[in-house]
């Protein structure tokens, strides 16, 4: 148990250092969009310039959008482990935040802390994007048939882009 403690703590840690790379390289007056989830937010399986965030943020500034998408996920991860997380990986001043919940909770017999999650967003004045499950539907998969390929991390950015732009007003 020490060893997933610790393994924990170091992914914590890593994830709260590139949170703070991240947002004190963002351009001046961008739009901070935080993509909070498991392993089909992280991109498991694929670069991480392929992972559906950092499409995401390519495809919004194409279209002329001042933003910067800030990929939150971690392989594995429950709604429980997002929760305890929330405050270090979405600051105040965060435009938005897409919530991918994934299938963690079931899979691992976690209760599922979504509404708890985007009740602490909603407090803060935060709006929540939600990607739910059957949105991978029809997308193509890995041979995991669980994570998506690149092509399908970019129909996902392509699917949620126009909510974000909704969503921060560009």
């Amino acid at each position: 148990m020490k060893s997933r403690g610790y393994r924990f703590g170091v992914l914590g840690f890593l994830s709260i250092l590139a949170a703070m790379f991240i947002f004190t390289s963002a351009p001046a007056g961008a739009a901070t969009i935080v993509a909070l989830g498991a392993s089909n937010t992280y991109g498991k399986g694929v670069a991480r310039n392929q992972a559906y965030p950092a499409q995401l943020e390519a495809i919004l500034r194409a279209k002329g959008a001042n933003v910067r998408v800030v990929n939150a996920g971690i392989n594995g991860d429950t709604t429980e482990g997002m929760l305890q997380r929330l405050e270090r990986v979405v600051p105040n001043g965060t435009s938005a935040v897409i919530l991918q919940p994934g299938g963690n909770d079931r899979r691992k017999g976690s209760p599922d802390r979504t509404s708890d999650i985007q009740s602490r967003l909603s407090a803060r004045g935060i709006p929540v994007i939600m990607i739910a499950n059957g949105t991978f539907r029809g997308l193509p998969h890995q041979p995991d048939g669980q994570h998506l390929t690149p092509e399908g991390y970019h129909m996902l950015a392509e699917h949620v882009a126009s909510q974000v732009a909704g969503v921060i007003g560009r």
